[in-house]
């Protein structure tokens, strides 16, 4: 099973309907982005939209088509010029890396929000597994782990998102078992396992709702019940992909 947090959909996350009307070419053929100098790393806010909408197309298709899909075809998706595309991502795995670090993003915001927000710890962890759900995170992850493992685990910044992730986790897991909502013998690598939850639908089934069926089943399963086989999973691996450069046990 791939990695959780391999790279990870609330209201304020851009909800994938890409629009057209952004194209950052004029009627005559010239890259707008280009004359507006947005470049670098301080992005402009139309070279910093522009990106977005790149990472965003590009998440719909990789998860559509796979990753191999035609860059040429992603900046059709997200309304931008191919040269657009080219200066923020100058080649496919740039992409791909930026996908990653989206989605890591995307997972960090779910987890802290859910938390913060939701009444009671095990609301907290029902929202956050089902945002992952929604995310779409176990089939993204399956499809970026191969080609990204080692570069996404030691990116720059990376292993601190991970962390803040599994400290929201840790904290929403310790209070709902507190408060004997969640079943005590669930630990956080179950939890951070059911986070890549990826339900496959035939074309003639509605894909969200049996996802969403799915996903309540699973919930319904952490609840305090008959003592499961075997015991919890080790954390000591997880916290080892969270941080490489930590010591083992």
């Amino acid at each position: 099973m791939p990695s959780p947090l391999s790279g990870g959909i609330s209201s304020v996350w851009l909800d994938g309907r890409l629009s057209g009307g952004n194209s950052s070419t004029s009627g005559s053929g010239v890259d707008v982005d280009a004359e507006n100098g947005a470049a670098g790393d301080g992005l402009r806010a139309d070279a910093r939209r522009n990106r977005d909408l790149i990472v965003a197309a590009a998440r719909e298709l990789f998860l559509e088509k796979g990753l191999d899909v035609a860059l040429e075809e992603v900046s059709r998706r997200a309304g931008v010029g191919i040269g657009t595309l080219y200066r923020r991502f100058p080649d496919r795995e740039a992409l791909l890396r930026g996908v990653a670090e989206d989605n890591l993003r995307r997972l960090v915001e779910l987890a802290e929000t859910a938390s913060r927000e939701e009444p009671d710890a095990w609301h907290g962890l029902c929202r956050f597994l089902r945002g992952c759900a929604d995310l779409r995170m176990g089939e993204l992850s399956a499809k970026l782990e191969p080609r990204l493992h080692q570069r996404i685990r030691a990116g720059e910044g990376l292993s601190g998102r991970r962390r803040r992730v599994m400290d929201a986790l840790l904290r929403m897991i310790a209070q709902a078992q507190a408060d004997g909502d969640l079943r005590p013998d669930v630990g956080p690598v179950d939890i951070a396992l059911l986070m890549t939850v990826h339900v496959y639908t035939p074309p003639h089934m509605p894909a969200g709702q049996a996802a969403g069926r799915v996903v309540e089943i699973m919930l319904n399963g952490l609840r305090p019940g008959p003592a499961l086989p075997g015991a919890a999973l080790p954390e000591a691996d997880l916290l080892r992909y969270i941080d490489p450069g930590a010591d083992g046990p």
